[in-house]
Order: C-alpha cells, then structure tokens, then sequence
C-alpha cells in the first residue's frame, strides 16, 4: 500500500506516509480513507519523502477539482506536505496551485518543520 495514514481523533490530525511508486488511485484511496473518517477538517501532514512520484499534470488536475468539491462541502483542515525531492516539491507545488482553497497548505522539505507548522494551528481538542 503506497499510501499509509493514520488518524487522531483526539488530536484533530492526520499523519500520511507515502512510499514506493505513488499514483492516481492511491491518492483517492487515502482522500476516500480520510473523507469516510469525517476527519477532512483536520490538520494534515502528506509525507512524501520515501515516494516516487507517478502522478501526471492530468492526475494532479483531478485531484485540484476533487479538493476544491470537498471544500464545497465544509471546512477542511490545515495541509503540510512534506516534499523533500525537487519533482516532489514542484508536484506538491502544482497540487497547492490546483486546490487552492479557503485553508492553509504549506510545502515543506523537513518532517519536524511540518509539524511544527501544524502544530500552531488550533486541534480543537
């Protein structure tokens, strides 16, 4: 499974850990995963320091109209995507440009610096 997440329902937070080849269907796996949770409102850290990247501008778009139709839907949480490759970080770049929406999202080459980030964001808890 590329995509492993985790979800704290007393924290209000969503750990993500992305591996291997990481394409299309695992995104929406993990998306689906996290909707079904009713955990799309809280903070989250997308990992993708041990992925290779396999998503296309085509996938990236998709997932751009996908966000943007959950934030019709609610509020959604706090993103920190951990890109620690270059084509990792322009993808995470073209994702943050494609889903721009009323939340935060932040790029971020450490896993620590992500956390921290999230960490001043309210869990609700």
């Amino acid at each position: 499974m590329p995509v492993q997440w985790t979800i704290s329902k007393p924290h209000q937070l969503v750990i993500a850990v992305a591996r291997d080849e990481l394409r299309l269907a695992d995104v929406e796996e993990y998306l689906d995963g996290v909707a079904v949770a009713d955990a799309l409102p809280y903070r989250k850290i997308f990992d993708t320091t041990n992925a290779s990247m396999m998503l296309s501008d085509a996938d990236m778009m998709v997932l751009g109209a996908r966000i943007r139709a959950y934030l019709k839907m609610g509020k959604l949480g706090p993103l920190a995507i951990v890109a620690v490759s270059e084509h990792a970080y322009q993808q995470a770049r073209l994702f943050e440009v494609l889903a721009e929406g009323d939340r935060p999202v932040k790029i971020f080459r450490e896993l620590h610096l992500a956390r921290e980030w999230l960490d001043g964001f309210d869990s609700g808890a």
